[in-house]
């Protein structure tokens, strides 16, 4: 490729950047403009991911002994997987390191993922889910630069955000350089819901914020980074490859599902109000083909929507399996753009025995007990709504220092 042919595609790119406000975290410039490779034009106005931006990383990885994190998600935009696109360019990947759901995201919600092997590929697998979040230095062991490439909704307890906090703990007392390609956040223009409280810590709230976070997993690091929220208050060496042609306010529809009970952007819409229903007696209707678009159990007011859960790809075994589960069918409602708790408030009121709604995850899933508290006392949605707003200004105040689009 000749120099001048290198300049034009660099002008290309960085001109992008600038005009989404993007830039490459704690990266020297110079460096990206070494051996520039590119298969496609850039579209000014196609939404391209981090991992689709790969002029901006690969001169990185040049030399380099690479871990990577990633899943199904972790994909360019024609389709090939980011594992499969860095070692036909020769980077030398060391291993996989896989989250809940494993690495082609076919593991249950919860369910124990173990170690393994690439049947693709031969690269090990290492699994962050079960009893290894945290991967140990031996794991780690020869690792250079370690590349994180997940796809996140935006919700506190989605765990992905809680596997990058310990991804960037380990390189940080391992010594080693992370680089984030961001993607897009679904559900990225919402900031809402109650403020985690620390004593309800735990790996489906990792950090102090609200249950819709509205940040991009890129923002999110950087985020963790400059907050300190590491072990000790370490930081590690993080470098952000950001989106282009991104601004919050895009629609932006999942190329490939982020789990399996996520099926589609009504689902990954709705996914932050209808999860809080994993900590009661209602069903999100997993053993169906909608999850999380519709709910209901055997202890609601019979209706004309109702549902029986039965085994199916992402629920070996769903709640109330081969029970009639009545409630509502949200598959066709319009876009929410804030929390919902309006279902969430109806099912408790109109449950059969109240004294069995709630369950202990529940208080995990909201960071507080409060919530439920609330919920039990008959507060208005209104009220509710009404104190969570200064735990939300503080909250969009810290966020606005890293934030990227």
């Amino acid at each position: 490729m000749s120099k001048n042919t290198v300049l034009f595609l660099l002008m290309v790119v960085f001109s992008c950047g600038s005009a989404n406000k993007s830039k490459v975290e704690n990266q020297n410039p110079k460096e990206v403009e070494t051996e520039i490779t590119t298969q496609n034009p850039i579209s000014e106005s196609k939404i391209l991911t981090g991992a689709d931006n790969y002029t901006s990383y690969l001169p990185l990885l040049k030399d380099k002994k690479i871990g990577i994190v990633t899943n199904q998600t972790g994909i360019l935009t024609d389709k090939t997987h980011l594992v499969d696109f860095l070692l036909s360019k020769k980077v030398n990947l060391s291993k996989i390191f896989a989250p809940e759901h494993g690495f082609r995201g076919t593991a249950d919600a919860g369910e124990h993922v173990i170690d393994g092997k690439d049947a693709k590929t031969g690269l090990s697998i290492i699994s962050l889910y079960g009893d290894n979040k945290n991967p140990k230095p031996e794991q780690l062991a020869g690792i250079d630069i370690m590349v994180f490439d997940l796809q996140d909704v935006g919700a506190r307890f989605y765990t992905y955000i809680s596997s990058l906090h310990y991804i960037m703990e380990a390189c940080a007392e391992n010594n080693i350089q992370l680089i984030i390609l961001d993607r897009p956040n679904p559900n990225g223009s919402i900031v809402d819901g109650p403020i985690l409280e620390k004593e309800f810590t735990s790996f489906v709230g990792m950090h102090q914020i609200p249950t819709l976070h509205g940040m991009t997993i890129g923002e999110y690091g950087k985020m963790i980074n400059g907050e300190k929220w590491l072990k000790n208050g370490i930081q590690c060496k993080l470098t952000v490859i950001p989106c282009l042609n991104y601004t919050r306010e895009m629609v932006y529809s999942l190329p490939a599902k982020p789990s399996p009970n996520l099926p589609n952007d009504q689902s990954i819409n709705l996914y932050a109000s209808l999860c809080f229903f994993e900590g009661t007696n209602v069903s999100v209707g997993r053993g169906t083909e909608k999850q999380f678009q519709i709910y209901g159990s055997p202890y609601l007011p019979k209706s004309d929507f109702s549902f029986t859960p039965i085994p199916n790809f992402g629920a070996k075994e769903p709640v109330y399996k081969d029970k009639i589960c009545y409630g509502e069918d949200l598959s066709a409602v319009a876009k929410v753009k804030q929390l919902e708790l309006k279902w969430l408030i109806k099912s408790y009121q109109t449950t059969s025995d109240k004294t069995k709604f709630f369950n202990s995850f529940f208080t995990k899933l909201a960071g507080t007990k409060k919530l439920q508290q609330q919920i039990e006392a008959g507060t208005s949605e209104t009220e509710i709504r009404k104190s969570w707003e200064s735990g939300l200004l503080a909250f969009k105040k810290t966020r606005s220092k890293y934030l990227i689009y």
